[in-house]
Formats: C-alpha cells, sequence, structure tokens
C-alpha cells in the first residue's frame, strides 16, 4: 500500500488570503506559485498531482507544503539571509541617497552621473537602482505654495463647508478671471498625425493680443455664467457680478467663492454687494487658490482649447472659448469635492514642518 495522502488544514482566514494571492494581477509569480501550491494541497491532491499540473517538480511541492505545515501563512516567505549579498557598502549606500536631495556645486539638480563621480566606485546604474529601492526621484519637479494666512483654518472650512454641505435656496458659485488667454497663431500648420507620431507644433508664434475670461462655475450642476473682457480691473469684475445678478433666480441667495485678488475687494465693490444682500462672499485662504473649483475647469479649458490652438486675432481665440462653452454648458459635468479636510490639514502641517527645519 502506498504511503496516505496529507491533507493540508486551512483556516478559514488563510484560505481567504491564499485564494487573493492567486486572483490578484499584481502577485508575484513566486507567491502565486507558492498559494497555488497550498491550495492544491489543502484539496486532498496528491503531490505529484499537484506537480504536474503546475508543471513543478515534486521536491518543490514537498517543501512548501511542509513549510506551510510548520510556519504557516509566514513559511511562504523567503527566509532571511537567503539570496545574494550586497555589493555596494551600506556607508556609499548612505552617500547616494543623501546626494539624490543635494546638488554638486554650480548646479541646481544632480544625476545618477553626477552622483557616481562624488561618491567613487560606483556606476550611475547602480545609483539608479538605489535610488528606486528607495523610491528617490530627484529629476521630477513641481511647484509648491504654503499659505501664511492667519485665518488659513477658519477660511478653509467655511469654503470645505459650501462644498460638503451646500446651504438650501442658494447657488454656490466658485469665481475667478482667467488673464492673459493669449492668441497665438503658430507660423506653420501642424504636421500630419500618422502612426507613431505625435502631435506637432512649430516653436515660433505671432502674438495677436490677449483676454481676459471672467468665469463662475455652479458647484451643483456644473454650468458656467462668463464673459470675456480686455482688462480685468475692479470694473470689469463689478460688470460680471451684475451679469451674474441678471442670470441667476433673484429668490436664491448667491455663495461666491473668489481669491483675495484686490479687485475682489474694491471699495465700490464692498458698496455694491452692501446694497445687493443676497450675495455672500467666501475668500480662500492666500495662496490657495487649489481650493477653488473653477481652476480645474481653467485647467481643462487651457489644455482642450487655448494651448494647442492658433488663433488668427483675438476675436477667433474669443469665437473658440465660447463654443467650448456652449458645448460645456449643453452637458454640464460638475466637479466634485472628494478629499477629507483633516488630512489636507495634516500635509498642510507636515509641510510647514518640513519647511521650517530647513530655514
Amino acid at each position: 500500500m502506498g504511503r496516505p495522502v496529507s491533507t493540508l488544514e486551512l483556516t478559514a482566514e488563510e484560505q481567504c488570503i491564499l485564494q487573493k494571492r492567486v486572483k490578484a494581477v499584481t502577485t508575484s509569480k513566486r507567491d502565486y506559485l507558492r498559494a497555488q501550491i497550498v491550495l492544491l494541497c489543502s484539496e486532498g491532491k496528491k503531490q505529484l498531482e499537484v506537480a504536474n499540473q503546475l508543471e513543478v517538480t515534486v521536491a518543490t511541492v514537498n517543501k512548501w507544503s511542509q513549510r506551510f505545515a510548520r510556519y504557516g501563512l509566514d513559511g511562504l516567505e523567503d527566509m532571511k539571509g537567503r539570496g545574494r549579498k550586497p555589493s555596494i557598502p551600506s556607508e556609499k549606500v548612505a552617500q547616494v541617497i543623501e546626494r539624490a536631495a543635494k546638488a554638486p556645486p554650480g548646479h541646481t539638480a544632480t544625476s545618477t552621473r553626477k552622483v557616481a563621480e562624488e561618491v567613487g566606485g560606483i556606476s550611475a546604474s547602480s545609483v539608479q537602482r538605489i535610488w528606486s529601492a528607495n523610491n528617490l526621484k530627484p529629476h521630477l519637479e513641481k511647484t509648491f505654495k504654503l499659505s501664511n494666512d492667519p485665518n488659513f483654518e477658519s477660511k478653509f472650512w467655511d469654503v470645505i463647508g459650501l462644498y460638503l454641505d451646500p446651504p438650501e435656496k442658494a447657488l454656490v458659485l466658485c469665481c475667478d478671471e482667467k488673464t492673459q488667454c493669449q492668441a497665438l497663431e503658430r507660423t506653420q500648420p501642424c504636421l500630419p498625425l500618422g502612426i507613431g507620431h505625435i502631435r506637432t507644433r512649430t516653436h515660433d508664434y505671432i502674438r495677436h493680443g490677449t483676454i481676459t475670461l471672467f468665469a463662475a462655475l455652479n458647484y451643483l450642476d456644473g454650468k458656467l455664467i462668463t464673459r470675456t473682457e480686455e482688462k480685468h480691473t475692479h470694473v470689469e469684475w463689478l460688470r460680471f457680478l451684475k451679469q451674474i445678478d441678471r442670470e441667476t433666480p433673484k429668490e436664491l441667495d448667491i455663495h461666491l467663492i473668489a481669491d483675495n485678488y484686490c479687485t475682489h475687494k474694491h471699495q465700490k465693490v464692498k458698496q455694491w454687494l452692501k446694497r445687493h444682500t443676497r450675495f455672500h462672499m467666501h475668500f480662500t485662504p492666500t495662496s490657495s487658490s487649489w481650493m477653488n473649483m473653477v481652476e480645474r475647469f481653467f485647467a481643462d479649458l487651457t489644455q482642450d482649447v487655448v494651448r494647442r490652438g492658433s488663433f488668427q486675432s483675438v476675436r477667433e481665440l474669443v469665437n473658440s472659448i465660447e463654443t467650448y462653452l456652449a458645448g460645456r454648458n449643453g452637458s454640464p459635468k460638475p466637479y466634485r469635492w472628494k478629499a477629507k479636510g483633516e488630512e489636507i490639514l495634516v500635509k498642510v502641517k507636515k509641510a510647514r514642518d518640513a519647511l521650517a527645519a530647513t530655514s
């Protein structure tokens, strides 16, 4: 008689975890194989049968089934101390990590080659591997600005509160002006876009002037109230406020979210708002334009119309913008605030602490 088949006993939790590993597309081939071995052995299949099904040796099946029987899920991990020993001393690894955030003298940016030369005895590809292992990306850059507004938190919650809990019988309008929309005419038309080619445009252009777009984005339904002007002083801003007053139902209060631009707080603007009591201003903290949802619309407008266009006149640019706006209002798509305020404040505090540590 042959030796009886030993069946692995799995708890409900262990079986659930192993099945997730098998189904997940991000699971490595190594972990997938080990999970499959344990699951098949738990069904009472012979080791030879499991080995044939998975196209591995019986020794492999025996190894991982026994490791699981002894140590559970921890037994499916590689033991410490195995594998190739690091060839780069830990001191040099620390130097490579440290130099990722520090450019060489006379440079404003670093690179793998420069770091390899500074550290010595190490290749540029090794520097790249160390940076990748530590999730360091010194070649990337993005802009930031922390608000120094002493009333940052109160203004922050005032605006966020309108997004998360809009008042009844009222409109929440995100307002701002997009200045310096340039009517640029490319000196030559784009090359035909073929398979494997990327979009092209000439590096030089002819300037035909600029316009300013005033926009009020309805947070609830995504519709826009807009107007174009040659300038963006308090006079044009007042004209825009009067347009909003005309084009919105008189029985509704108007809550306007705007930045701290001086034209929004001009004395004549304040006097007009005082006479029109249904208007309520909510100012974002200084240097916090990211809180105004209309900025998200301006980013779409720039990408879809302004940046890639070629316009022979300001009037042609205005026509293109108006066509785009008509399409947006015909099928509005509102932007929704989903970030949690508490988490944002934690990030802001963390950034302030990091900035204070560098000064």
